[in-house]
């Protein structure tokens, strides 16, 4: 990667395609989940040597619930299957995890696994993986506004001091930055219910790459055309 280029501190990414990935192969739904778990490995140990200080990934939706139960019990297994495969990876790479969504619909099998990889990588400085669990931006600001309606009923907040300060800090994001470049795979063109408050001014990049393809060169090609934006944040240069 050419040197002058500027990194993007914080990257999300709206992982989609994998359906479509094994459907175009002949292969189970969850061959393709499999194929997007590696993909995820190979653009996080990129992402940390490119020095991305933030990458959260779109792993599992309030929404994706409502596939059908076969595969939505195959991804709470790849969920466990994975922190299995790459944590120690993650530990080498200094890679520490986090979990953003809500965790209380998952099983004990599935939360154990959670912690056991957010435990065993707490240490990693390098970088920070988000992974967005039966998460959706809908139901984060509904979180939100809860935390600080509760603030105000117990006397501890004032309704005129809550501003988007006070709002952002009490989403599921408060300890990191907004993401600087939202990239989404497949050839979709919309968020899909994440990062809405977070995405005000972030960049955009679309691919028609499916995401089991996506790895390193795909992310230097967002990357490239990140440092093609004019990022003015509603001011003129």
């Amino acid at each position: 990667m050419n040197q002058e280029m500027k990194i993007p501190q914080h990257i999300a990414i709206i992982m989609d395609g994998n359906g479509r990935w094994a459907k175009q192969r002949g292969k189970d739904r969850s061959e393709g989940h499999f194929a997007g778990m590696m993909a995820l490995r190979a653009t996080v140990k990129a992402a940390a040597e490119m020095g991305v200080k933030y990458l959260t990934v779109y792993a599992f939706s309030t929404e994706n619930w409502g596939r059908p139960q076969a595969e939505v019990d195959a991804l709470m297994e790849l969920v466990c299957t994975g922190v299995e495969m790459n944590t120690p990876e993650l530990c080498q790479e200094g890679v520490r995890v986090e979990i953003i969504g809500d965790r209380r619909r998952f099983s004990e099998k599935v939360n154990a696994a959670l912690d056991r990889i957010t435990s065993k990588t707490a240490q990693g400085e390098r970088m920070t993986l988000v992974l967005a669990l039966n998460y959706s931006s809908r139901s984060e600001l509904t979180f939100a506004v809860q935390q600080l309606a509760q603030k105000v009923a117990d006397g501890e907040l004032q309704p005129s001091d809550i501003d988007e300060k006070a709002i952002s800090q009490s989403l599921y994001t408060a300890s990191m930055p907004d993401p600087d470049l939202i990239i989404r795979t497949s050839g979709e063109c919309r968020l899909s219910n994440f990062m809405m408050w977070q995405a005000s001014y972030s960049e955009f990049y679309f691919t028609d790459v499916l995401w089991p393809d996506f790895g390193a060169e795909a992310l230097e090609e967002a990357i490239k055309a990140y440092n093609g934006r004019d990022r003015r944040y509603g001011l003129v240069k």
